[in-house]
């Protein structure tokens, strides 16, 4: 991609920091605190149609579990390379003991993972189907959630695990998907913490005080009510978005127009999206640079920098369908990819 010309300038003076702050990915300590969902993927070849009802009827061939919501940020940060702990619930039910084995198989620290027995843990099935030599296409999607809030004790429990190890890790991130683990306790035992970064879909003011937030168009439109259709109305959403959440940063995530950093003194940073063309499925994206900025604050970083390399790892995992994840050798050898193709142009 031809990248705007200072930025270039910009990216290769900065070369060999930025690979520098991924190799420091492994010495970060991070917890995540979050909405844990498990994705599912049921696949099978449609055989004909049921004479009960009209609908297909699929001969299964795959199932493929894969933790989505705020479990894709835990996964992105263990897959990066970072040290992570998680809190959050999960229901006594088949598909919390799944999220926790995938966890733990990865080496994450899954003592913060408690157990709801009032409400299922969260999970997305996806059911597709294919004919002979054709396409795999997405049929239905069952999800299984409950709209209740956890218990108030649960709530406390979950708070008071997240106070003992505030003292253990170089940072905190929130994700927060709508489904109830992030209540006012677990918020504000969040908050203490020098270092919070918030992934909201909503309700952002309920996180002030925190790092760095980083909503994505649509969540920043929402927050500030209005449309973000032009380089004005985009800065006074910015400077809103820091007034609302009395927050460092601002990270505006703007798809296929790359991403949008605002400080408390005015200044503005705007990255490119490093990959137009070969997107496949933007799902999770969000949970990869939240995970790869975050990474990069606790490794150094600036928080300009810090948004290159979290622009850097969505241009990979878009690259993919479902939710994904990449390596800090992806990431490296992305950045080297593109720094070369800068060279030639």
């Amino acid at each position: 991609m031809d990248l705007d010309a200072s930025f270039a300038v910009q990216l290769a003076s900065s070369t060999e920091r930025l690979f520098e702050l991924i190799d420091n990915f492994t010495q970060v300590r991070v917890l995540v605190v979050g909405d844990l969902t498990l994705d599912e993927f049921l696949t099978g070849q449609v055989e004909r149609i049921s004479r009960e009802a009209p609908v297909l009827i699929l001969r299964h061939e795959t199932t493929r579990q894969t933790p989505g919501g705020g479990a894709n940020a835990v996964y992105n940060l263990a897959k990066l390379g970072a040290k992570v702990k998680v809190a959050g619930l999960v229901g006594k039910d088949l598909q919390g003991e799944a999220l926790r084995g995938i966890f733990e198989a990865a080496g994450i620290d899954t003592n913060g993972m408690l157990l709801d027995p009032d409400r299922p843990t969260v999970t997305k099935t996806r059911i597709s189907g294919h004919a002979r030599q054709s396409v795999t296409q997405q049929i239905v999607r069952v999800d299984r959630k409950s709209d209740n809030l956890p218990v108030l004790d649960l709530q406390m429990q979950l708070a008071k695990y997240i106070q003992q190890q505030l003292e253990t890790v170089d940072a905190v991130v929130c994700s927060d998907y709508g489904d109830g683990t992030l209540t006012q306790p677990v918020i504000e035992a969040c908050l203490p913490h020098s270092r919070m970064i918030v992934d909201a879909q909503q309700d952002l003011k309920r996180y002030a005080g925190a790092t760095l937030f980083t909503p994505n168009l649509p969540e920043a439109e929402q927050a500030v009510g209005y449309a973000i259709a032009s380089p004005s109305t985009l800065t006074k959403a910015g400077l809103d978005l820091l007034d609302l959440t009395q927050a460092q940063q601002i990270l505006i995530t703007r798809g296929d127009e790359g991403m949008s950093l605002f400080d408390r003194g005015g200044v503005e940073h705007h990255v490119p999206a490093f990959n137009r063309t070969d997107v496949f499925d933007v799902t999770g994206a969000g949970d990869t640079v939240v995970a790869a900025l975050t990474l990069s604050l606790c490794a150094g970083a600036s928080f300009w920098e810090a948004a290159v390399l979290g622009n850097l790892a969505a241009s990979i995992v878009v690259r993919q369908f479902g939710t994904a994840t990449t390596t800090p050798d992806e990431m490296k050898a992305a950045l080297q990819a593109l720094l070369d193709e800068e060279e030639t142009l």
